[in-house]
């Protein structure tokens, strides 16, 4: 079926939405890059071991993979916006009481309140933005909130470089920042509607066509309302719905592909690239953090690039041309760490090569594939289970890299590359494309299994 654009769709609306749900991505990213230069400080101001270090970086997690799992249930029960304004609050607290904390028990408390916004917010933005886009632009909308997180992530290497000189301090002034964005992000979440597939879903019928027509215009909000009626009738919503067989293969695809986009090594650079330049003969912090922000910077850049094509070329070619790119550039990584300290601080290139190639591939493709390929009554709950894979396998890697790399140093590289390496097959036999197709077209071929 082809797609048709409508004239009448208000365009900037559509864009105004769905940055403003992106926002979430850009403090789920400040969240997760921000410890990655406050962790030296806060170790040395509490005088922690390596075991309460690993947890000060892993509870975020820890609490991520509560609030992946939780926040699906409930945005199919009380909404997306609702739940996302929830989560908002969350992200203000957590900065302030990071900020403000006394113990190192305070500052667990609140980086776990902080994880439990990430874990909402990873599941919440990118759903809330595929159910409001039209079909033909959905994988550039949904993209927004990968090049969210990762201006989010490159705002904390930028602002944690800024504050590394200023005192003993830097660290509270490092977490926050984050309190003026999430303060934001609050009242912009005032000034967007629900989500009408929501809406049609609680018998709302009225209120969700009155958004789709200020969304498409008035004859794409008729055609899209048949569309979403249709989809609806003879769903139950429940989990166990997701394990029949018209479904669990969806699942399966879908909770792999949110393991493997984070086991790639991804998580190993964002949360230790100052921990790995300084190994690799950085001379001072400041050089190992600057290096750093160039890191979030081509990761930036290279997220515009799939924006741009996303919606061209498909999901499935970027991610196979991606994972070919990363897979190279981390065994070239592996291979340099592995030189003498004289060569080896040229490691920044290859990681800059696996950055660039991540970025337009398994950096937003997952996120968009995960929100798009399920049936509506089912796709919060759904989004959750993939998305609480994904965050495991972030667990994974957060927890077991500064092992790896004490033991086995730069060999741990050529790990991730041999994951990307297996990834590669995994997308070109399991995966199929969805571009310019709507919601309810790709859950119907899904479940008549018309191809896959």
């Amino acid at each position: 079926m082809a797609v048709h654009r409508s004239k009448e769709r208000n365009i900037v609306y559509i864009y105004f939405i769905s940055l403003v749900a992106a926002v979430g991505g850009l403090l789920f990213g400040f969240d997760t890059g921000v410890i990655s230069g406050a962790i030296p400080f806060v170790t040395k101001h509490f005088n922690l071991n390596v075991y309460q270090e690993g947890f000060t970086v892993s509870v975020l997690i820890i609490a991520c993979i509560i609030g992946a799992s939780s926040t699906g249930a409930l945005s199919d029960r009380f909404g997306e916006k609702k739940i996302l304004i929830i989560t908002a609050v969350f992200f203000t607290i957590s900065a302030i009481l990071s900020a403000v904390a006394r113990t190192h028990m305070d500052l667990i408390i609140a980086r776990f309140i902080g994880g439990l916004a990430v874990g909402s917010s990873s599941v919440l933005s990118p759903m809330y933005i595929s159910e409001v886009s039209p079909a033909d632009i959905r994988g550039r909308l949904v993209s927004l909130n990968q090049l969210s997180i990762v201006l989010g992530i490159l705002l904390t290497y930028f602002s944690n470089w800024l504050l590394v000189d200023i005192g003993l301090n830097n660290w509270r002034w490092m977490f926050g920042v984050e309190s003026i964005p999430a303060g934001l992000f609050i009242f912009l979440l005032f000034c967007v509607p629900e989500s009408p597939r929501w809406l049609a879903k609680q018998g709302q019928l009225d209120d969700a066509m009155r958004i789709l027509t200020e969304i498409g215009g008035s004859v794409q909000s008729e055609i899209d309302m048949v569309e979403i009626k249709k989809s609806l009738k003879g769903e139950e919503g429940t989990f166990r719905v997701l394990f029949q067989p018209g479904l669990r293969k969806i699942l399966i695809i879908a909770v792999l592909l949110g393991f493997l986009s984070q086991i790639c090594g991804i998580d190993a650079v964002i949360y230790y690239a100052p921990k790995i330049f300084m190994r690799s003969g950085y001379a001072s912090a400041s050089s190992a953090f600057l290096a750093s922000v160039i890191v979030g910077l081509v990761n930036f850049i290279f997220t515009i690039i799939a924006i741009a094509y996303v919606d061209k070329f498909g999901r499935k070619p970027l991610l196979l041309l991606g994972l070919i790119g990363m897979t190279a550039s981390l065994s070239f990584a592996g291979y340099i760490m592995r030189l003498d300290n004289a060569r080896s601080y040229l490691v920044l290139i290859p990681i800059l090569s696996f950055i660039a190639f991540f970025a337009f591939s398994m950096g937003p493709i997952p996120w968009i594939y995960i929100s798009e390929i399920f049936p509506n009554k089912i796709r919060g709950r759904a989004v959750s289970l993939a998305t609480m894979a994904l965050w495991i396998s972030n667990f994974i890697v957060v927890q077991s890299f500064p092992w790896l790399i004490e033991k086995i140093g730069g060999r741990s590289f050529y790990l991730f590359s041999l994951v990307c390496f297996i990834t590669f097959f995994f997308v070109l036999a399991m995966m199929t494309e969805t571009k310019g197709k709507t919601l309810e077209e790709i859950a119907q071929i899904w479940e008549h299994q018309e191809y896959g």
